[in-house]
């Protein structure tokens, strides 16, 4: 029996967000790699759009309480779960007035991306790290996708880089062609710094577009993923550069074994 544990940090997952590639393999992968013996925990953001009645999520109290600050501004962290009963695995819900109570979920009515989406990735990528200590639970992998889950590696490498919860833990991400069109904020390598990360390890984030984020994530991982057929040129090339594992694309079928020996090589 395999007992190894497995993080997945997902910016969307299906049945709670319309079907997308991340959705559908944040909702498949997870239960597939429990499926065969590994241990996991799945964290979201808790969107606007999540029909909390519907979908049955409730607040784990006991989880919940703590002020994440960002900026100089506390903002409440509140943890709530639901249940995708057929695949027998729980969705943690990170959530926060401020950052995920609005209907849209990255860009407004109007198409334009969410000037705050720099920290609403802050908040989550924090979010999920500090719940999962709170947890106690030590993953062997943590496995994150897309774009709002960027930060979780060098927040790990840099920030809880001396917690014992953290000490072995290998990181994977998973690239998708999901860029976001519109930079973060100039002020965004500043909020990293006051939580904590070096000088030295923000060039990328002086100039935050996709790339840049992208390659941060990429930089903090022990091995990458492709998710999507086709992803950003940059970021392949800038890949391929690389000294570490890579996972290419494996379409729909058989991906959920390549991906569970791509965890077991790496956690060796």
């Amino acid at each position: 029996m395999d007992n190894k544990k497995v993080l997945f940090v997902s910016q969307e997952i299906t049945p709670y967000l319309s079907e997308s590639e991340i959705s559908r393999i944040s909702r498949y992968l997870p239960q597939g790699i429990q499926e065969r013996g590994k241990e996991i925990r799945t964290f979201m953001p808790r969107y606007g759009s999540i029909n909390e009645r519907r979908n049955q999520l409730h607040e784990v109290i006991r989880l919940s309480g703590m002020n994440l600050i960002i900026d100089d501004t506390d903002h409440p962290l509140i943890i709530k779960v639901a249940s995708i009963q057929a695949a027998r695995m729980q969705v943690y819900f990170i959530d926060n007035e401020d950052y995920f109570y609005r209907k849209q979920v990255m860009k407004d009515l109007k198409g334009v991306e969410f000037a705050d989406n720099d920290e609403r990735v802050i908040f989550f990528s924090r979010g999920v790290i500090e719940t999962v200590k709170k947890l106690r639970w030590a993953p062997d992998i943590v496995h994150c996708h897309g774009w709002m889950s960027a930060l979780v590696p060098i927040y790990l490498r840099k920030v809880y880089y001396d917690d014992p919860l953290f000490s072995e833990l290998k990181i994977v991400f998973s690239i998708y062609n999901n860029d976001f069109k519109s930079p973060f904020r100039d002020t965004f390598a500043g909020k990293l710094v006051s939580d904590g990360i070096g000088e030295s390890d923000l060039e990328l984030a002086r100039d935050p577009n996709f790339i840049n984020i992208s390659k941060l994530a990429i930089d903090h991982s022990d091995g990458i993923i492709i998710g999507s057929k086709e992803i950003n040129k940059d970021i392949e090339k800038y890949i391929e550069s690389l000294d570490k594992p890579i996972l290419g694309y494996q379409g729909d079928e058989d991906y959920i074994d390549e991906y569970n020996d791509f965890y077991d090589k790496l956690s060796q």
